[in-house]
């Protein structure tokens, strides 16, 4: 699959290691920067699909955390708050100032800590099925059995993490409504994401600092209502993995939200519905600029 349409690859040596960044658009732009999700995600496969239209007016920056993707030599650091001043560090590297986040999943947790962290430097919020939004996982039981699994020492982790990279695609499948339709290099590209070695091992280090023994440790819902940056949040009515009622409750508390829900769609909008996430984004976007 590559790097997406409109994408220069760079990396930036950091802690000994390096990190992936794919950069578009005209440096005199604002600033889009895009968090992909966990599972065996990365940023070319997250935005591939939208990268080229936020582009045409914008300067989108997809980073690959620590453990995903182009990132290497880094070590996994681990829960949404660590993975927040991780990006913090790479924009000061940067010299950027102020950025519009977007987070999908994982990422969408990561870009809500951002904002509760550096307020000054995060001017809008796009989330898409953020992550970081509910109370617990499910029933106690699901939730109970999450935990579990999260709990597990390395010695067991690692080897079932290599086992579930072969179920990679089934589980993809699983996730969207219409798997008929996603772009078949991109399904090949997050197979290889899975299959490559430590794939998966740095969500894994994301649900052990985020799934407590009762209920989740990165719940926001009790502070997001301090976050004043506009934000768009857009969210799958027929999402399996993240339920929709957390966007809702979050749109609610938060004084300059704006939920939209797409119907037919699961938990990766921008990829499952690229046209209609984009005609939502799109004149959000243009808004913001004309202040």
């Amino acid at each position: 699959m590559g790097i997406p349409e409109g994408a220069t690859e760079e990396h930036l040596h950091v802690d000994g290691g390096r990190v992936r960044l794919l950069r578009g658009g005209q440096p005199d732009r604002p600033v889009l920067l895009l968090i992909h999700g966990g599972g065996t995600d990365n940023s070319a496969i997250s935005w591939a699909t939208v990268f080229p239209a936020l582009a045409e007016r914008w300067q989108p920056i997809a980073i690959d955390l620590p453990g995903f993707g182009g990132s290497s030599g880094i070590e996994p650091v681990g829960g949404p708050q660590e993975l927040a001043r991780f990006l913090i560090m790479v924009l000061d590297r940067l010299g950027i100032d102020q950025v519009i986040g977007f987070g999908v999943s994982m990422g969408g947790d990561v870009a809500l800590n951002l904002a509760l962290l550096a307020p000054d430097r995060v001017t809008g919020l796009v989330l898409i099925a953020p992550g970081g939004l509910t109370a617990r996982i499910g029933s106690r039981f699901v939730h109970t059995a999450a935990w579990l699994g999260a709990s597990l020492p390395d010695a067991l982790l690692l080897p079932l993490a290599r086992l579930a990279g072969r179920f990679t695609e089934s589980a993809l499948r699983a996730i969207v409504r219409h798997p008929d339709r996603l772009p078949r290099d991109l399904v090949d590209e997050f197979v290889r994401e899975a299959r490559r070695p430590g794939g998966g091992i740095a969500y894994g280090r994301y649900n052990q600092a985020t799934i407590g023994r009762t209920g989740m440790i990165n719940n926001l819902l009790p502070v997001v209502s301090t976050i004043a940056a506009p934000t768009l949040i857009v969210h799958g009515c027929d999402d399996p993995i993240v339920d929709p009622r957390g966007s809702i409750s979050a749109a609610e508390l938060m004084p300059a939200a704006q939920l939209i829900m797409i119907d037919d769609c699961g938990h990766w909008v921008q990829v499952e519905q690229p046209a209609q996430f984009l005609a939502a984004v799109l004149p959000w976007l243009h808004d913001r600029a004309q202040g």
